[in-house]
């Protein structure tokens, strides 16, 4: 049976401007933008322990998971130092939305969560090999 073998690009509207939105990313989460206005994320440049993955799930219509966006969505971005993109943020007043403000360590991994302009809710995601012993206690 043929497949799906990964995800081959992230496509979405903006709110408002397309473009101030794509610098926002350049700016604040380093997104190699092309001159086509998009970017090409390549998983040989990415270093993390599980050598690349993509988690892909569809959640309850009733989840609460995006909030506080309205949209229907949320990516999930790959980041080599989340505690670094955390410090850069919040030197451009971009805070972490979770209560304490810090990132949650996960068997999987670090995770924080921003807002972008647009009102979206943005996953940051410093990747570790599934283990038990990486849970937070």
């Amino acid at each position: 049976m043929a497949k799906v073998t990964g995800i081959g690009g992230v496509f979405f509207k903006s709110t408002s401007d397309h473009a101030a939105l794509a610098q926002w990313y350049k700016k604040h989460l380093g997104m190699p933008l092309e001159d086509w206005g998009g970017a090409v994320l390549r998983w040989p440049d990415d270093t993390a322990e599980d050598k690349g993955l993509t988690v892909w799930h569809v959640a309850k219509p009733d989840t609460q998971w995006f909030a506080p966006s309205g949209s229907s969505f949320m990516i999930n971005y790959r980041v080599d130092d989340l505690i670094g993109l955390l410090a850069q943020l919040a030197a451009s007043g971009i805070e972490p939305i979770q209560p304490g403000g810090g990132p949650e360590s996960h068997e999987n991994g670090t995770f924080a969560w921003i807002m972008d302009p647009d009102g979206n809710k943005v996953e940051l995601w410093e990747p570790k090999n599934w283990d038990e012993k990486n849970k937070e206690k």
